[in-house]
């Protein structure tokens, strides 16, 4: 289950996003504030790796909205930096080409990346793309996150309106590249309104559900208006 930190300013304060740090963006940070209720496991994976997922949340000037880590699937927590303690930022593109430690290789996961990674020419050549959830975050961290359940999380980039048609060739190629590995790849499309998950486009429905800084919203057209602070 995941929890969230009380924000360290006041909601009326909660206007916007720093646009230099992206959702899905890896941080790592000098120091991790501590709140009120903040999970026992918290510390302990922050001295194992001191990165944090930029999650969509307005926030007041000078704070990000961040997401920790534990070593169980149930171990998330939402909480808070401030900018002064971000150290580097890793967007997931980053990390499209990286590979894991040669012990790691073998895990399905992974097995599907290096697949995607061989194909120069498949479906995603024309997209800007990379690894999310724990196959990011062990790409970046060298630290091991994945297990031999773990999906194949991606974030692909798209600025310009994508066709259902398109989206459904995308979706039907993520999906024969998974198959030899016997997992899932979930991927996400990010547009000027925000998140949208692949296979819910390619699903042709009258709008789609798109996550936004602000909250889900149901759009017939992420690409219609560009939404700052996405």
């Amino acid at each position: 289950m995941q929890v969230c930190a009380a924000p360290p300013f006041a909601a009326s304060h909660a206007l916007s996003c720093d646009a230099r740090w992206r959702p899905h963006d890896l941080l790592r940070l000098h120091r991790l504030s501590q709140f009120d209720g903040e999970p026992a496991w918290v510390r302990a994976s922050f001295a194992r790796a001191p990165y944090a997922v930029v999650r969509r949340a307005l926030a007041a000037d000078g704070f990000v909205a961040i997401g920790l880590r534990g070593t169980e699937r149930s171990q998330r927590y939402g909480t808070w930096v401030h900018r002064d303690d971000i150290e580097i930022a890793v967007p997931p593109e980053a990390l499209a080409r990286r590979s894991p430690l040669a012990e790691r290789n073998a895990l399905p996961a992974f097995a599907a990346l290096a697949a995607l990674q061989r194909d120069t020419a498949g479906a995603l050549a024309g997209f800007v793309w990379g690894p999310t959830g724990s196959v990011g975050f062990e790409l970046a961290t060298q630290t091991p996150t994945v297990t031999f359940s773990s999906d194949l999380d991606l974030l692909i980039r798209v600025p310009e309106e994508l066709s259902r048609h398109m989206a459904i060739q995308l979706l039907d190629y993520l999906q024969a590249t998974a198959q030899p590995a016997s997992i899932r790849v979930d991927a996400q499309l990010e547009t000027p309104a925000g998140g949208v998950a692949l296979a819910e486009w390619a699903a042709n429905k009258p709008r789609a559900m798109v996550r936004h800084a602000r909250g889900p919203q149901l759009v017939t057209d992420p690409w219609a208006h560009a939404h700052d602070n996405a």
